[in-house]
């Protein structure tokens, strides 16, 4: 029996008929004590945060919840649904679409504030280095649709501030992506403010999160924005909604 039991290891979830517990702890008395965002952290982290650390978490949580039908993710969850697909496929549809490009860039930023503080005292040479091994784009920095400056990325660093004063965590990634900002500015000879990516970012390596978590984090958190489109779109209604109306035809250029 050592054979089948040791198949799968885990040390989130200990169950036999009647009992369940995660982390060590019954989940009866979990339910009704811990908001969703903790209980996501007690899942990943094993640990519990503490009330100023649980509140800076839900804040980077409930900032990217959504972004718009035109993201490529709320699009295809949309038109997943008129083709017939239920919620959770149209859900695995859009989630399946948060890579690299689209739904990277925080696990990306947090990557690069690891670099930024791994080379002490120099920016500049962190990001030298960033843009000869990764390319020119600077994730978390910039935003070609919120011009001049990304609502939702001052706000977040107001509460990170916040969360600094009350020892929730040490302001280190902080400042490091304040550097990066001025440093950018001085290259670009003109601002490239943090966008939601990079503030976002700032949170989890804050608060101890590994980068690849700063996407899974990400998914969880967009999760709520597709559902919600899926859902508003089966009220809506419609068949087989491509990503432009029909009147629009793409351009042919072969022979």
């Amino acid at each position: 029996m050592s054979d089948v039991s040791d198949w799968w290891r885990t040390s989130i979830i200990d169950m036999e008929p009647g009992r369940i517990a995660l982390r060590g702890t019954p989940i009866q008395e979990l339910i009704g004590a811990l908001s969703f965002a903790e209980m996501i952290w007690l899942m990943v982290r094993r640990d519990r945060p503490t009330a100023a650390q649980a509140r800076l978490f839900e804040a980077a949580l409930v900032s990217a919840v959504d972004h718009g039908p035109q993201a490529p993710s709320i699009a295809a969850a949309r038109m997943a649904v008129t083709c017939g697909l239920d919620l959770n496929n149209a859900m695995a549809s859009a989630v399946n679409m948060l890579g690299d490009v689209h739904g990277g860039a925080g696990e990306q930023a947090v990557e690069l504030y690891h670099l930024v503080a791994r080379t002490p005292g120099d920016v500049s040479a962190a990001l030298d280095q960033w843009i000869a091994e990764r390319g020119k784009i600077i994730p978390g920095f910039g935003h070609r649709f919120h011009q001049p400056v990304d609502p939702r990325a001052p706000r977040l660093m107001a509460l990170v501030e916040e969360a600094v004063a009350a020892g929730a965590c040490s302001g280190t990634y902080r400042a490091i992506a304040l550097q990066i900002e001025e440093d950018l500015a001085r290259r670009k000879s003109r601002p490239i403010p943090m966008n939601i990516d990079g503030a976002t970012a700032v949170i989890y390596a804050e608060l101890g999160f590994a980068p690849p978590l700063a996407r899974g984090l990400f998914c969880l958190s967009r999760s709520v924005g597709i559902l919600a489109h899926a859902w508003e779109q089966m009220q809506q209604g419609g068949r087989n909604k491509g990503p432009t109306p029909p009147k629009y035809r793409w351009t042919y250029d072969g022979d």
